[in-house]
C-alpha cells in the first residue's frame, strides 16, 4: 500500500468513459508498483459539463470538465485526477502538475451513420457540438447541416438511433476504451486531422505533492507526453478558444516529431494549413508555425484566434 493509513484517492468524472480511463490508470499504477488494486480508491464526481445540454463553448467551455476535480485536489479530497487531455484547458493552474500522460490511444475520429464522408446523403444532418469537427466536415461537404449533439458515447449513439441526426463523429479512442470498436468508419487522420490531445489520458496532482508526482512518473509515457505537450503549445501560441476550429496531427519521424496543423473558419469555407518538424521539447518551431498560420489567416479564421 502506498499509504499505511488509507488508499490513494483517484478522482474522475462519473461517465462510463471517464471511469474506464480511471480503471486504466489504476491498473497501470498498481502494475508498475506491485500494489493490489485496493491501494487506489476511485472517487467519481459529476462534472458541470455532464449536466449541460447545449454547446459548452457558450457556457464556460473546457473548464466545466475539470473544475470539480480541480476543487477536490485543492481541498485534498483526492490525491490525483484523471482527464481526457483534449477536454483540459490549455492553461492550467500552477498549483497542479500534469504528472503522467498514458500511452496514447488511436487519435482518429470515427464517422458513425455512413460508410464514408462521400457516402453521406446530400444535405445530411451531422450531429456535433465540436467546432473542429463541424468545420472540417463542412470543408469537405458544404452541403451538410450541423445539428447540436452532446452527451457521452451511449447518449450520442442513442440520439443517432432515434433519428436526431443522420451521422455523428466520435473519437476512436473512446470507442476502443468502451469496447465499441465496430460502430463506424475510422477517418484517415491525415485527411481529417484530430483535436489537440485526442486519445491521450492525463493524470494531474498537486504541484507540491512530491511523493505522488514520483509515484505517477512510473506510468508516464514520454513519446505521448512530447506529442501532446507540443499540440497544447500550438494551441496556446495560436490563442485558440472554445470556438476555434483547430486540427493538429503529430507523428514521430526518427528522433524528431512532425506536426501538421489546420485552422478553419466555423463554416468550413476557409482553411489554412502548415507543418513543422522539431526535436521533442523544443517548441520554437511550433511558435513559428503559429505565427505563420495567423499571418496567413483570413479574417473569418483570425477572429477566432488571438495569438500569444
Amino acid at each position: 500500500m502506498p499509504h499505511s493509513d488509507r488508499p490513494l484517492r483517484l478522482g474522475t468524472r462519473a461517465s462510463p468513459l471517464a471511469l474506464a480511463q480511471a480503471h486504466e490508470v489504476r491498473a497501470r499504477l498498481c502494475a508498475a508498483h506491485g500494489w493490489d488494486e485496493a491501494a487506489i480508491a476511485i472517487v467519481p464526481v459529476t462534472a458541470s459539463a455532464d449536466k449541460i445540454k447545449g454547446p459548452l463553448a457558450d457556457v464556460g467551455g473546457k473548464a466545466l470538465w475539470t473544475k470539480e476535480l480541480d476543487g477536490w485536489l485543492h481541498e485534498r479530497e483526492i490525491d490525483f485526477a484523471v482527464h481526457s487531455l483534449k477536454d483540459v484547458e490549455t492553461i492550467r493552474p500552477a498549483e497542479l502538475a500534469m504528472a503522467a500522460i498514458l500511452p496514447r490511444e488511436d487519435v482518429r475520429d470515427c464517422l458513425v451513420g455512413a460508410a464514408s464522408v462521400e457516402a453521406l446523403p446530400q444535405g445530411a444532418r451531422l450531429g456535433t457540438c465540436a467546432p473542429r469537427r463541424a468545420a472540417q466536415m463542412l470543408h469537405l461537404r458544404p452541403d451538410l447541416r450541423i445539428v447540436p449533439f452532446r452527451g457521452n458515447v451511449a447518449t450520442r449513439l442513442a440520439k443517432l438511433e432515434a433519428g436526431e441526426a443522420d451521422a455523428t463523429l466520435l473519437a476512436m479512442a473512446g470507442l476502443n476504451r468502451l469496447g465499441h470498436k465496430d460502430v463506424g468508419t475510422p477517418l484517415d487522420e491525415q485527411t481529417f486531422l484530430p483535436a489537440s490531445g485526442q486519445g491521450a489520458i492525463a493524470v494531474e496532482c498537486r504541484s507540491d505533492d512530491a511523493a505522488t508526482i514520483a509515484l505517477l512518473a512510473a506510468i508516464d509515457h514520454a513519446p505521448s507526453r512530447h506529442a501532446v505537450l507540443a499540440e497544447r503549445a500550438l494551441l496556446a501560441a495560436l490563442g485558440g478558444n472554445c470556438h476555434s476550429a483547430l486540427a493538429v496531427l503529430t507523428r514521430p519521424e526518427g528522433a524528431r516529431i512532425h506536426m501538421t496543423a489546420a485552422l478553419f473558419s466555423p463554416d468550413g469555407a476557409e482553411r489554412i494549413a502548415g507543418e513543422v518538424q522539431f526535436t521533442p521539447g523544443d517548441h520554437d518551431g511550433i511558435a513559428a508555425l503559429a505565427r505563420d498560420l495567423l499571418a496567413r489567416a483570413p479574417a473569418e479564421i483570425a477572429e477566432h484566434f488571438n495569438g500569444a
